[in-house]
């Protein structure tokens, strides 16, 4: 039994925020759906919801349409980005409030707002008032109140997109048991960021102006991304790109001595194509015959990030560990062959690194 989208279209102003979106979302499963901002995420989750009335599509839960069934009715739960709490009401009374518009009774209400809290980890602070919370913990209120609810529909809009880095971190860990411990619902969870759906999705669904890319587990889509625009998307920082042609086991590329061709891109058809490395699978060389100059270097945490500039573009490398280099200083650079990705010009995936 799942929730069922069928040719889902949504227009404003001549612009297509969902266009024939077709999905399911089984029950008792994580569905992440990734994409850069504006892609239709939010858009999506509103109209599942019933906030947003499609241009045309069928939207079924359990194979029995609720396209005319309003939002008040449909028995979803939504957390969003900003944390949505009552200023006035403490931890207990905040997650209580949907069982009281309910009239669910004591001790039924009292015993299922505990042990939603317990669950959260906010057993000890049910006395507190939002403010008297850290960001995290005010977010796990608003999660709560969702879970505690029971909807057989939980979406959740980048709820932790405006927590800081370390926050972040430690609520994605929390995340992932928490959703999955809503028995039975429909879960479906969107971000922008490529670890965070790696991290929490059974299955992941890549979106980009309103379009459903890909669909597939994590490591489907992350080791076969089905078009270049995935591969981008689903990588962060986005994957390198560089136009070069294949010819007889070598790879070509403006400005560049040949490449020998080895794992996944070694059996392609002799022809043009735009190839795909990350920026993991860039690495300093000093054997290497390639070299460009650092244009941008970021250290985060016990990465540094450098941006190189080549004779056929800017490439990004990511490197273990923390690195001093200088603004404009030339480096040796090396593309690891057996990490090649090949796209057609039509920008589909024709040659992925073997496993």
């Amino acid at each position: 039994m799942s929730l069922s989208v069928q040719g889902l279209t949504l227009r404003r102003e001549g612009v297509a925020h969902l266009d024939d979106v077709e999905l399911e979302f089984p029950r008792g499963r994580l569905t992440t759906v990734i994409g850069r901002t504006l892609a239709g995420k939010t858009t999506l989750l509103r109209t599942l919801a019933g906030l947003l009335t499609p241009d045309a599509g069928s939207i079924a839960l359990d194979g029995r349409p609720i396209d005319d069934v309003p939002a008040w009715k449909r028995d979803v739960a939504m957390v969003y980005q900003q944390f949505i709490n009552y200023p006035n009401l403490d931890v207990f009374e905040n997650v209580a409030f949907p069982l009281r518009r309910r009239g669910v009774a004591e001790p039924e209400l009292g015993n299922r707002v505990r042990a939603t809290l317990a669950k959260v980890g906010l057993a000890e602070f049910q006395q507190r008032r939002p403010s008297q919370l850290s960001g995290g913990q005010q977010q796990r209120v608003a999660l709560a109140r969702a879970l505690v609810r029971g909807a057989p529909i939980l979406l959740l809009d980048e709820p932790v997109v405006n927590l800081d880095y370390k926050l972040r971190e430690q609520i994605r860990s929390e995340f992932r048991g928490l959703l999955t411990s809503a028995s039975g619902a429909i879960v479906v969870y969107t971000t922008t960021e490529p670890a965070e759906a790696m991290m929490l999705g059974d299955t992941v669904v890549v979106m980009h102006e309103g379009k459903v890319l890909q669909r597939g587990s994590p490591a489907e889509v992350f080791e076969r991304p089905a078009s270049a625009t995935v591969a981008e998307v689903f990588s962060d920082p986005p994957m390198n790109f560089v136009d070069g042609r294949f010819d007889g086991g070598c790879i070509t590329v403006a400005g560049a001595a040949p490449l020998a061709a080895a794992g996944g891109v070694s059996s392609l058809r002799p022809g043009d194509y735009r190839f795909g490395i990350r920026a993991k699978d860039v690495r300093i060389d000093a054997a290497s015959p390639l070299s460009g100059r650092i244009t941008f270097v970021e250290v985060s945490g016990s990465e540094t990030f450098v941006q190189v500039d080549t004779p056929f573009g800017a490439l990004t490398l990511q490197l273990e560990g923390i690195h001093d280099f200088s603004l404009g200083e030339p480096v040796p650079i090396a593309l690891d062959p057996r990490r090649l990705f090949a796209f057609d010009r039509a920008g589909a995936l024709v040659g992925a690194p073997s496993r």
